[in-house]
């Protein structure tokens, strides 16, 4: 059974989340990497509070727009993804994009890294891009009502 959840942590969205259209993204998104997701977290929270959790668990003195913890086993998705709004915002800013469409490819990368994609290394980032960029492709398929066409 899946079971995708959001939450946030002092922080309130900018914008209204379509869980629904959300987690069957998400579900395609799994089955497109022939896994399936068993239990998210998704946690949207401010940077103090990600910034916490980067000194308190990784050690990093840092902000940073996302943290995954990986409870997947065996082709099966399962974790707790932390989002920095603040970040995100930023980050829209910067990249002349967008905060929804920011927000989106942060929960796309987050995902991927459940399904086993890194981004330590450029080889890493780059191939991390194109599947966030695929992800958001079919997030855009997937949001187009039926019977019109592009």
């Amino acid at each position: 059974m899946t079971e995708i959840y959001f939450h946030s942590e002092e922080v309130n969205l900018p914008i209204n989340l379509d869980e629904p259209a959300i987690e069957g993204w998400l579900i395609a998104l799994a089955q497109s990497e022939q896994q399936q997701i068993s239990n998210l977290n998704y946690i949207f929270c401010s940077d103090e509070f990600l910034l916490t959790i980067n000194k308190d668990y990784l050690n990093h003195d840092y902000y940073t727009d996302i943290i995954t913890f990986d409870y997947s086993a065996e082709r099966v998705v399962s974790g707790d993804i932390y989002i920095s709004i603040d970040r995100v915002a930023d980050n829209a800013k910067e990249f002349r994009v967008s905060f929804e469409e920011e927000l989106m490819r942060v929960i796309a990368h987050g995902c991927l890294h459940l399904l086993g994609y890194k981004d330590k290394t450029e080889e890493e980032q780059i191939l991390m891009t194109k599947k966030e960029e695929a992800s958001l492709s079919l997030l855009r398929k997937l949001s187009v009502p039926r019977g019109t066409s592009n």
